[in-house]
Parts: C-alpha cells; structure tokens; sequence
C-alpha cells in the first residue's frame, strides 16, 4: 500500500522512547514498543507526550508553511494512516497499534451483525459495549499493567466516551477545554515525576474543515491558533522530554457543485440513484468510503452496478477483494461481516452520500475523509522537542 511507515507505531513507539517494554499483540503479529521507537527513529526520553490533531493531514500542513511556521519547521516524517482514514479506525490504531480489521473500528459508520443497524463508532448510540467490540488490550492498559502513568489530556465529554473506553482505556483522563486550558494541563502532568506517557488530542482544525474546507480562512485560522500553542507547548516541556505531534488522517474538499475532475456531480446520492439503491439493504461508512451491504443474494450484482455506474470514479471491490489487497489489514473473522459486501473507495473529487440515513447538515459539510488517496491517508509525525 505505501512505504511510509505506520501510524499505529507512534504511541507503542514513544512508550519504547521511554523506556518502557511493552509487547502488542503477543498472539498475532507481535510488536515491541522499542522495535516501533527505532523504526520510527526516536531518541531516548524521560517521558513523552504524543499530540493528536485530528484531520491534519501533511499535505494539509504543508500547504500552509507561513499559517504554521512551527510545526513546517521542525523535522517531520511521512506516516501511512490505517484505513479507512477515518477517526475511528485511527484513534484505535494509535490506543492499540492495531488496523482496523483486527480492532473493528471501520469506519464512522459500521454494519452491526448482530442488529443490522448502522452503528455510530463515535456516538456509539445503541451499540454493544466497546470493550466487547473492541477486545485487545490498548498501550495504557499494559503500562497500567507495569504500574506506569500514562495521561489522556482532552475534552470532558470525552472522557468517559466509548470511543475512549475503545481506543484509549488505561489512561488517566484529563479533561481540559480551550486550546491552552489543554496545552496548560498537559504541561502540568508532564510536570509530575511519574508521568511517562501522555497524550493530548485537539479537534477543531477537522471541525472546521469539515463546515468551512481546509483551503477556507477558518481552517488557515484554526491551525494558526494550533501552532502557536504547541509553540509554546514545546517551549516549556520539561528536560527530556519528547514531543510528538501527529494526526488520524488528512482531509479533502469536496465540491457542491460538479466534479472538476470527473464532469459530473460531486456528490452522488445513493437514495436518488436506483442503479446505485437496487439490492442495497444498507450503506455504512461514510461519504468517501462506503460499505454496500446487499440484500441477500444481490452482492454480485450490486458489485457489477457500482462498479459500472461509478467507472473510474471509484475504486470498487468485493469484500474479499478489498481484504485480500490488504485494505484493512488482517481481519478477524467476527469483523468479516462488518465489512460491506461491497467496498467502495472514493477518487478525485466526489463523495457518494445518502440521504436516507444522512443527515441535512452532513450531506453539506465540504471537508471529507475516509478514501485511500496520499491526501487522505498520509499524515505527519512532527518531532517538536526530545
């Protein structure tokens, strides 16, 4: 898929910085946090704090040197996020070191085989519990197990979400709310002797991509604010520290009107398209990524009319076309299910939407994710301080 080295290797990577041994997944592919720290090439450190922004993809970054003179600065890497690239998937390969296939985490949207419901893996509304979804254990969990601190800085509505209890469970919680309310708790737990992982998530600059575009004033306004505050983050990080800043996934802008690229629309409506609704019991996923769930019997033909009604616009396949290419790593079977029997990835500039189960104000938002195009999935790792 990419020689860009693997997101999920950023936190077990900065615990192996530390110090701290850890095995990930001992039962399948085992990884040694400081196996990740080398092939990352971090330095050793008294402790470490990984930043998470969400939605800040490098070409993103790099698009905007003088709106981010900090962070376009300092020495940085190429990072290959998991897919889809997605907040889900990639919070839980960053909590566990783990791809999707193995964790559940497939997208904004899941099929639920035990219902057949949508299943929100943000929300979480009406799902399972996400310690049962989501079974391995994160890389808090095992420092948990050695009697080491590791910190979670972000907001309080997270902090017992399930999408944390899935992805970041082990950590203590802070919670903080303002830009600098956060970057002023992280310092503060840096600060405490035993303190030897810490991350600190901030949201807006995905927010604001998503209403406004990452190309708009708000977004270029969102990041400036962030770079000035991870700034004076890394001015004031004790001795020894190693600070990190990382995304879950990059963003792309998709059009209202007509496909630049392509001369159609920009987005397509499952719901006002019956090549596209014939024998489809259910679209999960999102815009840029979809999980076609067939009616029973209708997979391969929904396959043939997706793949014919979306041509070179989409990178269409069966499910286990897209598994067998490695799409979501290694899948567990109780996952298999999960995963459309048709899989759906978005090219250029257009997105497939529902209007079905969407609602008004997502069917308008500009800024999308989910695809596997390099804007989508290739994300920086920034080395701020260490």
């Amino acid at each position: 898929m990419s020689t860009h080295d693997w997101l999920g290797d950023v936190v077990l990577g900065a615990a192996g910085a530390v110090g701290v041994d850890l095995v990930v997944d001992p039962s399948g592919h085992a990884v040694r946090s400081g196996v990740a720290a080398e092939r990352l090439e971090l330095p050793q450190a008294r402790r470490a704090c990984v930043v998470i922004v969400d939605g800040l993809g490098l070409h993103n970054l790099t698009d905007a040197p003088e709106v981010a003179p900090v962070l376009n600065a300092a020495p940085r890497r190429p990072l290959q996020s998991a897919f889809p690239s997605t907040t889900a998937t990639n919070m839980a390969a960053l909590g566990t070191g783990l791809p999707g296939g193995r964790t559940g985490m497939l997208g904004y949207t899941v099929r639920n085989p035990a219902d057949g419901r949508l299943l929100n893996l943000i929300s979480w509304r009406g799902g399972p519990e996400p310690e049962t979804w989501q079974r391995h254990a994160t890389i808090f969990e095992l420092m948990a197990e050695q009697d080491l601190l590791s910190v979670s800085v972000g907001p309080w509505e997270f902090e017992s979400s399930p999408l944390t209890r899935a992805t970041l469970r082990g950590a203590e919680y802070e919670a903080a709310e303002s830009l600098s309310q956060r970057v002023d708790r992280t310092l503060d737990v840096l600060a405490e002797p035993e303190a030897r992982l810490v991350t600190m998530y901030w949201g807006d600059v995905d927010k604001t991509g998503h209403h406004h575009g990452w190309r708009s004033d708000p977004w270029r306004d969102a990041l400036g604010l962030l770079d000035a505050e991870l700034g004076r983050l890394a001015r004031r990080v004790p001795p020894e520290t190693l600070l990190l800043v990382t995304a879950d996934h990059g963003m792309v802008d998709i059009p209202r009107r007509d496909s630049e690229q392509f001369g159609g629309p920009a987005r397509i409506d499952v719901a006002a398209r019956p090549p596209l609704s014939d024998g489809v019991a259910l679209v999960a996923g999102e815009p840029r990524i979809c999980h076609v769930h067939a009616e029973p019997g209708a997979a391969g033909a929904v396959l043939e009319s997706w793949r014919a009604e979306l041509g070179e616009r989409a990178d269409v396949r069966s499910r286990d076309e897209a598994i067998a290419a490695g799409w979501f790593g290694q899948v567990e079977d109780r996952f298999r299910p999960v995963i459309g029997d048709v899989v759906a990835a978005m090219r250029g500039d257009i997105a497939v939407v529902d209007s079905r189960t969407q609602s008004a104000a997502s069917l308008e938002l500009v800024g999308m994710h989910g695809s596997g195009t390099p804007a989508e999935r290739t994300v920086p790792l920034v080395r701020l301080a260490g």
